[in-house]
């Protein structure tokens, strides 16, 4: 064999060498970059809650007045998870939204439906008034005192603009966008309650 012909046999053996290590190299990198893609830029959304998480906030010890006279302690919705709107006693057509979208939320839950309360913070001193009593059914209307149980659910403009998640420790805890899709609203409670142990 000439010399020509075993250089030509080393640098091909080289080369395969090289290609073997590259390749070794790339497999044992693929798993850091999938990692890096994954949690830097590509969140799946199974994976996103709809609704903001609202660093926990306890509720009021009484939220208000029931149409009855007597008061709502916070301790009265404990072990339930409250979907809480706050808005006028004249149910405009925003409120009769946020009333709907909670009714259809709850409704959805199918067997697990009576882990969940609905409230109403009444903000004013008006009657409360619906067109669809039907969207009454269940919801606790509650007239607050000069506004103080609507200061702990934070809101970006408007406490009207949303619908809350209290947790079953009494905890607000979820803040809902305005015009809130009752179809997302539903997804974030379901798996809530999937893993919830209390409530």
């Amino acid at each position: 064999m000439s010399s020509s012909t075993s250089n030509a046999i080393d640098r091909e053996q080289q080369r395969r060498g090289r290609l073997k290590a590259l390749g070794i190299f790339l497999v044992c990198l693929a798993p850091f970059v999938a990692a890096y893609v994954t949690y830097y830029l590509w969140v799946p959304d199974s994976r996103m809650n709809y609704g903001e998480v609202l660093p926990l906030r306890a509720l009021p010890g009484t939220l208000g007045t029931r149409p009855d006279g007597t008061a709502l302690q916070a301790a009265d919705l404990r072990g339930k998870w409250v979907l809480v709107q706050a808005d006028a006693g004249a149910c405009a057509e925003p409120c009769l939204k946020k009333l709907y979208a909670m009714r259809q939320v709850r409704l959805a839950q199918g067997k697990n439906f009576e882990r969940v309360e609905r409230v109403w913070l009444v903000l004013d001193n008006a009657p409360v008034s619906v067109p669809e009593p039907r969207l009454l059914e269940g919801v606790l209307p509650v007239r607050t005192e000069g506004r103080a149980a609507a200061a702990a659910f934070p809101a970006e403009g408007d406490v009207r603009d949303h619908v809350y998640l209290v947790d079953p420790m009494g905890n607000v805890m979820l803040r809902f966008p305005k015009d809130a899709d009752p179809k997302r609203m539903l997804k974030d409670l379901q798996r809530l309650l999937k893993v919830s142990q209390v409530g």
